[in-house]
């Protein structure tokens, strides 16, 4: 069980996806362990998708490293996952992270996880390294 995580209590969890769950979510589901996908499906839960994860994609289609579908908006609207913006605060709370991950992207959604008590979806374990709730997405 993830840090700071209760789902089998019922109370309603607040997740913020990591790119790659995002990009499973959306275009491998399968990819998903049983726990992030039932988190993912639940109408209780609120799911979060920082717009840094849309930057990441954006760069990373553009550089032919992706491939996704360029309707990336409705997508999140069918699933009902809500846009989280990136904020002043945010971006200062970089700066106190410990340096165990150097990708800015995922320090970026360490901060925004942290500073909004949101309950990160990743694979990447280093990211459990953080004092932040995580759900395991594989």
């Amino acid at each position: 069980m993830a840090r700071g995580l209760e789902a089998a209590t019922g109370r309603r969890l607040r997740l913020l996806l990591d790119t790659n769950a995002l990009y499973w979510s959306l275009v491998e589901p399968t990819r998903l362990s049983a726990r992030a996908a039932d988190a993912l499906e639940d109408e209780a839960n609120d799911v979060f998708v920082s717009v840094v994860s849309a930057w990441e994609i954006g760069v990373k289609r553009a550089k032919g490293k992706l491939e996704m579908p360029a309707a990336l908006e409705p997508m999140l609207v069918e699933k009902r996952f809500e846009a989280l913006a990136l904020t002043l605060a945010h971006a200062l709370l970089i700066e106190t992270l410990p340096p165990h991950h150097h990708d800015p992207f995922d320090r970026m959604l360490i901060a925004q996880a942290q500073a909004e008590s949101l309950v990160l979806v990743t694979s990447d374990r280093e990211m459990r390294r953080y004092p932040i709730a995580v759900l395991p997405a594989v």
